[in-house]
């Protein structure tokens, strides 16, 4: 009985809780896994130990997450993050291949915001990751909603009429050509079943300028808008669908004046206004000053970068000063910190008054005022717009004796503009125009915070800016201003100034000094016609910045990075807003996301190359081979090929080799078929196609070998021939014969039934846009390598995109998208 009832206590005992006690792991005998046969003790006691401690680590950064995000609402730069998100939503709309609803967008919106809002009490750590998908349904609802309310009709394809209409607008350009912006009133000669509403034309012929709001007339050429130069590149026709420009083009001869006149809106009326407005303002000041330093002082007042010389322009943007030609943050700061300051020294020399009335706030009513007319003539800019609501939020905190700089104030800017204009959030001016005011704000809050820990240590260290002052202070707002925006510049213009640093430590003390003071001095004055002197000290130091922009460009610094992939580009962007607006340890994760965004896109540079490239109206193609291209035109229009170079990173040209149908030199390089009749050419489409072929045959890869007006061949790296025609009856000869046919032509060609042939012709480029072509992996040796093609669009069915599909014979849209 007591043996019995001693082996049950010793039972008892076994089963007894114990505990392996320490700082963070308690296990217990009911915790422990069952004991296999064989299996050492120490074998259980270390996966105890592994348990606990994975265990334990988990609760630890689960709470120490929490810790953090708690503390983050804290601060309350949550707030900072919703235009980041809404941004994101707007984008990820704008680059759907299909158009979501609003109805759809609407019901997603509900059930996001009602599960945002059930995070309360101990869930309220999870309400941010409950927030993001809230905001990028309401982002992308706000870019449906603006989509809807432009509705710009888009010209479908090139066509010469006569046009009536009236003038909205006018810029000259360096050449005396004025460039109008016209409300389109009818058209004639054909008459257009689907005309747009606004166009830009440009009048070559000298004639004296129609004054705004007047009615002309003439016969014009008019096109769409472009698309990308290449897969992923700034698609025009998407930048002038938002700005309501349906058509693109120029006058044959001088435009006359209507005889009748169309009343237009009051929209209009007042934006006509403003713009004759502007133009006088710039008138004035290019008279002033003249050359190229009046264009550039008239552009930093009024807008209008038109007059500026070409060169002038390369010239800044490879020193990297041509952020200088925006009105953006700079500009209007200096103007209204000017006018502050002025204002509050001349009203603090009247007797008494600083002692009894708020002389500050007055002042800041005035640069209120100030900065709003500026805005005004201008033409608002996107920078201009984001620089005027952050100004004027800084200004309203001044008078109700708020912190004036801060992150919250740039959001609300950001938040105020993509409502209005989600459209916007797509561009680099607004992309790299907040990039660059949330880096600096950032910074100047860490380094007000560093300052204030000091001096609450009572630290005896000599400071950097009690050193320094106002050189570091130039430096590290040129250094923190530059490497924000430099992924934003890569992704949109594919380079980088290696000495844009230098150009604009050299340049800031004149613009803040000489240039943008003056400037306001010569506005406040012009109503009195006493502008002339304070426009005399601004453009000098104009002229010396032009002199440091000359230095810096002739030391040949600039970085052509090439395309940078989207996932690098997001990766690297959305870091740096996290490092910019979280305050705890939550930062590193955007350390993290830039080290991330660096590696993807440092292996992305070394992705191959496409084999050949065309463009969207198939008379410019690209042979590549390194990093040098070969086309079938000698000279490239200028605007597609310098996009291809930067965009691909290519440094050479080749140039075609052009043939004569005798086998000797031709004339003058060009040789000219014999003409049959009016016009018309005699070409031996046997004979002709027989000569492309032999001059296929000896065509070396990465070359063109071309015949007037009939045919270009050549040979890629990969050895693919590949042939460019002219002429219908040669398109027919060639078929089967070669890998790639490419016919620019939109008419009705022979149908091409070989499988050999790849055919690309205007009117599948029409819907598909500009093309690269990639090589394939080879399958086997029976199955070489072919072609992998890459549209710039996968669909047509997006708003700005749909013109593409309109057939003006039927008036109809195409329904399906063409295929290769």
């Amino acid at each position: 009985m007591q043996e019995g009832q001693g082996q049950a206590a010793m039972r008892d005992t076994e089963r007894s809780a114990w505990r392996l006690s320490g700082p963070e792991v308690v296990l217990q005998t009911a915790e422990l896994p069952q004991i296999k046969a064989g299996q050492p003790p120490s074998a259980r006691l270390d996966r105890r130990f592994s348990a606990g401690r994975l265990r334990s680590a988990a609760g630890s950064i689960a709470g120490l997450l929490r810790s953090a995000l708690l503390e983050e609402d804290d601060f309350g730069h949550g707030f900072v993050l919703i235009p980041v998100l809404l941004a994101l939503g707007a984008i990820l709309w704008f680059s759907l291949p299909e158009t979501v609803g609003i109805a759809k967008l609407a019901a997603l919106l509900c059930i996001f915001g009602i599960s945002a809002s059930l995070c309360r009490g101990e869930m309220r750590a999870c309400r941010p990751l409950a927030l993001a998908p809230t905001l990028l349904a309401a982002g992308m609802l706000l870019a449906a909603l603006e989509t809807r309310r432009v509705d710009t009709v888009i010209l479908d394809g090139p066509v010469t009429t006569n046009l009536r209409g009236t003038v909205l607008s006018r810029q000259p350009d360096d050449k005396g050509r004025w460039r109008y912006l016209v409300e389109i009133v009818r058209t004639s000669g054909p008459k257009l079943r689907r005309p747009p509403e606004q166009a830009t034309l440009l009048a070559r012929s000298r004639h004296e300028p129609f004054p705004i709001g007047s009615s002309i007339e003439g016969r014009v050429r008019l096109s769409p808008p472009s698309g990308p130069a290449l897969p992923g590149l700034n698609d025009f026709a998407f930048d002038a669908y938002f700005k309501g420009v349906g058509a693109v083009g120029f006058f044959y001869g001088a435009p006359r004046r209507a005889e009748d006149s169309a009343d237009l809106p009051l929209s209009l009326q007042a934006s006509a206004r403003l713009a004759a407005l502007r133009e006088a303002v710039g008138n004035r000041i290019r008279s002033a000053i003249g050359g190229d330093t009046g264009a550039i002082a008239a552009a930093l007042i009024t807008g209008e970068e038109r007059a500026i010389s070409r060169e002038t322009v390369e010239t800044l943007r490879t020193a990297g000063l041509s952020h200088v030609l925006a009105i953006s943050g700079l500009n209007m700061v200096l103007a209204a910190g000017t006018f502050l300051i002025g204002a509050r020294t001349l009203l603090s020399l009247v007797p008494g008054l600083a002692a009894k009335r708020p002389i500050k706030k007055y002042a800041a009513s005035g640069a209120l005022l100030m900065v709003f007319l500026y805005i005004l003539i201008s033409g608002g800019a996107v920078s201009a717009l984001r620089s005027w609501i952050m100004i004027s939020i800084m200004l309203v905190a001044v008078l109700f004796d708020r912190v004036s700089i801060s992150l919250r104030n740039v959001a609300l800017a950001a938040l105020i503009i993509i409502v209005w204009s989600p459209s916007a959030v797509a561009g680099p001016g607004f992309q790299m125009s907040f990039a660059a005011t949330l880096a600096l704000v950032a910074g100047y809050a860490r380094w007000r915070d560093h300052r204030l820990r000091n001096a609450e240590a009572k630290t005896s260290r000599l400071s950097l800016g009690q050193v320094s002052g106002p050189v570091v202070a130039t430096v590290a707002t040129s250094l923190i201003g530059g490497l924000a925006t430099a992924v934003y510049a890569a992704a949109h213009f594919h380079r980088l100034p290696a000495y844009g640093l230098l150009a604009n430590v050299l340049t800031t003390p004149l613009i803040g000094i000489l240039i943008m003071p003056f400037g306001l001095f010569a506005m406040l004055l012009m109503p009195f016609g006493l502008e002339h002197y304070p426009l005399m000290v601004m453009g000098q130091g104009l002229d010396w910045m032009l002199a440091v922009a000359r230095y810096v460009a002739a030391l040949d610094g600039e970085w052509v990075t090439g395309r940078i992939g989207v996932t690098g580009f997001f990766l690297l962007a959305f870091g740096g807003v996290l490092l910019c607006v979280l305050r705890t340890r939550l930062a590193f994760a955007g350390a993290a996301l830039i080290l991330l965004g660096g590696s993807s896109i440092a292996l992305e540079r070394q992705a191959e190359r496409p084999s050949i490239t065309i463009s969207e109206d198939g008379q410019l193609v690209g042979l590549i081979s390194g990093d040098a291209i070969a086309t079938n035109k000698a000279r490239p229009p200028e605007f597609i090929f310098s996009q291809w170079q930067r965009a691909l990173a290519l440094d050479n040209h080749t140039a075609p080799v052009e043939t004569s149908a005798s086998g000797q030199a031709p004339k003058n390089g060009v040789d000219r078929p014999a003409r049959n009749g009016a016009g018309s050419q005699q070409i031996d489409s046997v004979a002709s196609a027989a000569k492309a072929t032999t001059a296929l045959a000896a065509a070396k890869p990465g070359a063109f070998s071309c015949r007037k007006d009939e045919w270009c061949v050549g040979r890629s790296q990969e050895g693919w021939s590949v042939a460019v025609v002219d002429a219908p009856d040669i398109f027919a000869v060639l078929c089967g014969r070669v890998d790639l046919l490419v016919a620019a032509t939109r008419r009705t060609l022979p149908t091409c039934s070989s499988d050999k042939s790849l055919v690309v012709t205007g009117r599948t480029l029409r819907q598909t846009g500009a093309v690269e072509i990639y090589v394939s992996a080879a399958v086997s040796a029976a199955r070489p390598a072919r072609f992998r093609i890459v549209t710039s669009f996968p669909s047509t069915q997006r708003p700005w995109q749909q013109h593409r599909r309109y057939d003006w014979r039927s008036d109809t849209f195409a329904s399906q998208q063409a295929a290769y």
